[in-house]
C-alpha cells in the first residue's frame, strides 16, 4: 500500500474516530454528576508498599487460595521488572486479564469465575501496581507486554488469549503485535490506542494531564488523605457509579510508590503513542480483535482506533456501561467473552452480541 493511501485512510478514519469519542464524551457529560463523597479510608492499614490492598483483597494473602472464590489462588511470578503477582484459577485455555488504572486485578473478580468454566483464567497486577514489584523504569507498552510475556512462559503457557482495559488495553495491543504466535485472540475494553485516538479524549478529564506531568508534580499534589477524593472524581464517569468497589481500589492507591508507579504509566504515553505510529503498517495484527467500548463513554470509537492497527476488528458497544465494563455491566461483558473466546459457530443469543461471535 503506498505511504499516500496509508495516509488518507489514517486521516479519515482519525476523524471519524474524533467524531465518535467527542459524542460518547457528549454523552458521558450528561451522565456524570458531582463527585461523590470521599470515601472513608484508613492511611495506616495501607502503609505496607506490597500489600496496598483494599475491601475483600485486602485480606488476602499475596500466595495461597483467594478469598472472594477459593477455586483461585494467587501466586508470584519471576520477571526482569521483578517479580509479578497473578490469581489463577479455571481449567483449559489460557485467558490473560490486564487492567487499567486506577484498578488493579481486583477489577475482574466478578467476571472471572464465570470466565473460568471454560478458561485457565489469569488476572495480573500490572508490574508496579497491587501486589506486584514496583520497577525502576520500564512502564512503557512494549516493556510491559513484554514482561507479562515472560510471565506467563515461566507459567507454562506459550498460548494465551488476552483480555485488557484501559491501560491494559495498550499494553495487550503490544503483546499481541511484538508476539504474534502466543496472543491468538485480543479483547480490548474501552480504550483507543495512542497515536490513533486515545489523545482526542484528554478534555474528558484533567487527570490525564496531571497523571502525565513529570515527577514529583502530581505526588506532590495528590497525598494519601486526597487519594479519596481524586480517584472518586475519576470513579464518578461510571455509568453505574455505585458498582464499582470504590475501596479496594482507593485503598490500592494509598501507598505514594503505587501511586507513582500508575503515574509512570501515564507518563510513558508519549513513547507509546509514537511506538504504536512507528508499527501500525509494519505489524499489523493478524489475531481476531473484539473492541468493546462502552456506550457513555468510547462506543465505536475503540474499534475504529483499532482499524488503524489490525486486520480483524470486531466492534461492540456495551449498553447501559460507562468505562468500567466489567464491574457495571459484568454479566454483558461474561456473555460476549464466552463468545468471542469460545468455540467458532455458537450464535449469538441477542443482536447486542452478534459482534462477539468467535
Amino acid at each position: 500500500m503506498s505511504s499516500r493511501l496509508v495516509d488518507a485512510r489514517v486521516r479519515g478514519s482519525r476523524l471519524t474516530l474524533k467524531r465518535m469519542i467527542v459524542g460518547g464524551i457528549t454523552a458521558l457529560a450528561v451522565t456524570v454528576g458531582s463527585v461523590g463523597a470521599a470515601v472513608a479510608h484508613d492511611a495506616n492499614g495501607a502503609a505496607d508498599a506490597t500489600a496496598a490492598r483494599g475491601g475483600h483483597a485486602q485480606r488476602e494473602p499475596v500466595v495461597g487460595r483467594a478469598i472472594f472464590d477459593r477455586t483461585f489462588r494467587h501466586g508470584l511470578v519471576h520477571t526482569d521488572g521483578g517479580k509479578v503477582h497473578y490469581v489463577k484459577g479455571g481449567s483449559g485455555p489460557a485467558l490473560v486479564l490486564l487492567h487499567g488504572w486506577p484498578e488493579t486485578w481486583w477489577g475482574w473478580h466478578l467476571v472471572m469465575p464465570e470466565l473460568a468454566k471454560t478458561h485457565t483464567v489469569i488476572a495480573f497486577d500490572l508490574p508496579g501496581l497491587g501486589y506486584s514489584a514496583i520497577p525502576r523504569d520500564g512502564y512503557d507498552q512494549k516493556t510491559t507486554a513484554a514482561r507479562l510475556h515472560q510471565a506467563v512462559n515461566r507459567l507454562g503457557y506459550r498460548e494465551v488469549k488476552v483480555m485488557g482495559h484501559d491501560m491494559g488495553v495498550l499494553v495487550g495491543y503490544a503483546w499481541a503485535r511484538d508476539y504474534p504466535r502466543e496472543v491468538t485472540r485480543l479483547a480490548v475494553l474501552d480504550s483507543p490506542l495512542l497515536g490513533f485516538g486515545l489523545e482526542d479524549a484528554y478534555p474528558l478529564s484533567f487527570h490525564f494531564k496531571l497523571n502525565m506531568a513529570p515527577s514529583p508534580v502530581p505526588e506532590k499534589i495528590v497525598d494519601n488523605s486526597d487519594v479519596a477524593t481524586y480517584l472518586n472524581y475519576v470513579f464518578e464517569f461510571a455509568a453505574v457509579p455505585d458498582a464499582i468497589d470504590r475501596d479496594s481500589h482507593i485503598r490500592a492507591y494509598l501507598h505514594p510508590a503505587r501511586r507513582s508507579a500508575g503515574y509512570n504509566y501515564y507518563r510513558a504515553w508519549p513513547e507509546n503513542a509514537e511506538d504504536t505510529k512507528a508499527n501500525a503498517e509494519s505489524k499489523r495484527l493478524t489475531q481476531p480483535v473484539l473492541a468493546m467500548g462502552a456506550e457513555f463513554v468510547f462506543g465505536l470509537g475503540v474499534a475504529a482506533s483499532f482499524e488503524q492497527v489490525a486486520d480483524d476488528v470486531r466492534g461492540v458497544v456495551a449498553p447501559g456501561a460507562g468505562h468500567w465494563i466489567q464491574e457495571e455491566t459484568p454479566e454483558f461483558l461474561i456473555d460476549c467473552a464466552n463468545l468471542f473466546f469460545g468455540p467458532e459457530g455458537v450464535p449469538a443469543p441477542t443482536e447486542s452480541l452478534s459482534s462477539c461471535v468467535a
